[in-house]
C-alpha cells in the first residue's frame, strides 16, 4: 500500500486546517446580474434594499460617492471596489447631495441576458463604473455574510493592492467588449473581488476575531463547525466531533460554548434547519426526502420542529422562494 496521502486525503487535510478558508471558498454568487454605467454630472442613483443579497460597485473611470440614510458616506476613486454584503439601501452618486432617482425608474437596455448598460448624460465631469447584484446559496456564506458591515472598501491605491487594479482592468475590458463568455469572465473577477474585501476585513478588523467568525478560526471549534457544516446529515454527537477533532468531550463542549455561545447539538440542530431552508428554497428535493437525509423519522415531526425553530413552515419557504424567481 502506498504511504502516500490521495489528492482526496490531501484535500481533506487543507479544508479541515482551514475553516474560515472553507467558508470563503463556498462564497459563490449565484444569479449575478451587472449594469455598466456611463455617467456625466451631475447624477444619482438610489439602489433599494435588496435582502439576501450582496451589491458591489467598481469605479472604473472618474469617482463617486456611496451614501446612506443616516448621513454615512464614502467616496471611491478609480479603481476602488466598494462590497455591500447585506444589500443594505443606498445611492451613488457624483457628489453628495445630488438628488439620487431609483434606478429602476431609469431606461437601462440589456448587453446580454445578464448584463445592463445605463447611460447618464447631463453635461458633466465624466464617471463610470460597473455594479453588481448577487445571491448567496451556501448556509456558511450566508452566514459569514450577516456578520460583515454594511460596506466594505477596498482601494487601488493602497500599496499591496496592484492585483485589484489588474482586476479591475480585465473587467473593463471584458464589460466594453461583452466577447463570448464575458459573463462568465466577469462573473468569476467579481468572486474574487468579493472574497478579497472580505479577507481584508478579517484580517484588518477586531470584529473578525469574536464570535461565530472567531470560532472558525480556533484549531479545534472551527474544525468542528467545518465537519457540521460539510456533513449536517451525519449522525454527530458530541463524542464523535470531539474524536474527529482530536480533544476530549468535555473539553470541546467548553471551549465550542464559549465561542459560539450554544453546545454543538444545538448548534448542529440549528445549522440543520439552515440547510433544509436552502434546500426547500434552491431543490426539488421533497419534504420526505428533506425529513429524512435530516435524520427525522417522518414529515410532520420535521414540520413541527422547522415551525418551531424557525417560525415558518416549510411549504412557507418554498412558496416565498417560487414567487421569488
Amino acid at each position: 500500500m502506498s504511504s502516500h496521502p490521495t489528492a482526496n486525503s490531501t484535500e481533506e487535510a487543507f479544508r479541515s486546517a482551514d475553516p474560515l478558508g472553507e467558508a470563503l471558498h463556498a462564497l459563490r454568487l449565484s444569479g449575478a446580474f451587472f449594469c455598466r454605467s456611463e455617467l456625466k454630472a451631475p447624477w444619482g442613483i438610489e439602489l433599494p434594499p435588496m435582502p439576501d443579497s450582496l451589491m458591489f460597485h467598481i469605479v472604473t473611470g472618474g469617482s463617486a460617492w456611496i451614501t446612506f440614510t443616516n448621513g454615512e458616506q464614502v467616496q471611491l476613486e478609480t479603481g476602488d471596489f466598494a462590497l455591500l454584503p447585506q444589500g443594505r439601501g443606498h445611492a451613488v452618486v457624483d457628489t453628495p447631495g445630488t438628488h439620487a432617482t431609483n434606478l429602476f425608474d431609469y431606461d437601462r437596455p440589456l448587453l446580454s441576458p445578464r448584463y445592463e448598460l445605463l447611460e447618464i448624460d447631463h453635461g458633466g465631469d465624466r464617471a463610470s463604473l460597473i455594479c453588481g447584484i448577487a445571491s448567496v446559496k451556501d448556509p456558511a456564506a450566508r452566514r459569514m455574510i450577516s456578520l460583515l458591515p454594511k460596506i466594505i472598501p477596498l482601494r487601488a491605491a493602497t500599496p499591496g493592492n496592484e492585483w485589484l487594479r489588474g482586476s479591475v482592468q480585465i473587467m473593463i475590458e471584458e464589460a466594453r467588449s461583452l466577447g463570448p463568455g464575458g459573463d462568465a469572465v466577469i462573473t468569476r473577477f467579481s468572486d474574487i473581488l468579493v472574497v478579497q474585501a472580505i479577507r481584508h476585513w478579517l484580517q484588518t478588523d477586531p470584529n473578525a476575531q469574536a464570535g461565530w467568525l472567531g470560532a472558525l478560526q480556533d484549531p479545534q471549534v472551527g474544525r468542528a463547525l467545518a465537519l457540521i457544516h460539510r456533513d449536517p446529515t451525519q449522525p454527530w454527537t458530541v463524542e464523535s466531533l470531539a474524536g474527529a477533532v482530536g480533544v476530549s468531550r468535555s473539553g470541546l463542549a467548553a471551549r465550542f460554548a464559549d465561542l459560539v455561545g450554544e453546545t454543538p447539538i444545538t448548534y448542529l440542530r440549528q445549522w440543520r434547519f439552515e440547510v433544509a431552508r436552502n434546500w426547500l428554497r434552491n431543490t426539488n428535493q421533497t419534504l420526505a426526502e428533506i425529513a429524512e437525509q435530516l435524520g427525522y423519522e417522518s414529515e410532520a415531526s420535521f414540520s413541527r420542529a422547522f415551525k418551531k425553530a424557525t417560525g415558518q413552515t416549510p411549504g412557507s419557504v418554498r412558496r416565498d422562494a417560487a414567487e421569488k424567481e
